[in-house]
């Protein structure tokens, strides 16, 4: 049976965190490996994730929960601390805040990508599926703006981050290869999902549309506040991956697109 890491990362999360923690020990699917990884929170986040992990461990059907808690140096040092624990087929961050949208929501990912039916060296490279965007009390807010596309490449993210992060499912055996470069602040993510793609087109493995709502996503993250910043770092990631000049023209289309869509 192919199995899932979910990996967690937590800083003094206690607000937002048992949503995620109950999306995941509901799920209806039987091999799950969930990963929290806390950044040494001082609030009430670790307790609340040991609970959880004891509540699991005593449950029939529970998932593997590993807790691991010290300081790091930053979120996506926390994320590879994921990536190199992780021993699941696929591994997917689904954060502090940001939930599964049902209970067999990774029983649908494997029924319809026929995950089961596949030898796990031809297993695709990449699942990747729809985002709803939630508030802070993980209440329905909107389809997230940016759809992935029907069929997704390296290339796609030219037009911006198509897939959400959380939407992105990547094999664990290319992922703990691409540790994500912690030179990033806030875009590491979309610089990690391009090169997982890259090397997806380099081995000839098939990016697969899931066709579904995977992701609730907490509409205020780190990204969020900090918007400015985040955007400047994008683009830094694209021009690496895509040069200086298409770009830059592409970011005058994001901008007349902007204005249109007022």
């Amino acid at each position: 049976m192919t199995k899932f890491t979910v990996v967690t990362i937590t800083y003094n999360a206690e607000s937002v965190l048992q949503r995620t923690l109950n999306s995941v020990l509901t799920q209806t699917y039987e091999d799950v490996e969930h990963l929290i990884i806390d950044g040494a929170s001082t609030d009430g986040t670790l307790s609340m994730a040991e609970g959880y992990k004891a509540k699991s461990d005593a449950s029939e059907n529970g998932h593997k929960v590993i807790v691991r808690s010290e300081p790091d140096d930053g979120i996506y040092h926390a994320m590879n601390k994921g990536l190199t624990q992780a021993s699941g087929d696929y591994i997917v961050f689904m954060n502090a805040g940001d939930s599964f949208p049902a209970t067999d929501t990774l029983e649908q990912v494997a029924h319809r990508c026929h995950l089961n039916e596949l030898p796990t060296d031809s297993l695709p490279a990449v699942l990747y599926g729809n985002t709803n965007i939630v508030d802070a009390n993980g209440n329905f807010l909107h389809p997230r703006r940016l759809q992935p596309p029907a069929k997704l490449n390296w290339r796609s993210f030219r037009h911006g981050m198509l897939v959400c992060h959380q939407a992105f499912y990547a094999r664990t055996d290319i992922a703990k290869n691409l540790q994500y470069d912690t030179q990033y602040k806030y875009s590491a993510d979309v610089d990690w999902c391009i090169r997982v793609m890259k090397e997806a087109d380099r081995f000839g493995l098939p990016l697969t549309n899931i066709s579904l709502v995977v992701a609730n996503y907490t509409e205020e993250g780190t990204t969020t506040r900090h918007h400015r910043e985040s955007l400047r770092e994008r683009y830094k990631v694209m021009a690496h991956h895509y040069g200086q000049l298409s770009t830059f023209f592409m970011h005058c289309w994001f901008a007349v697109r902007n204005i249109i869509s007022r």
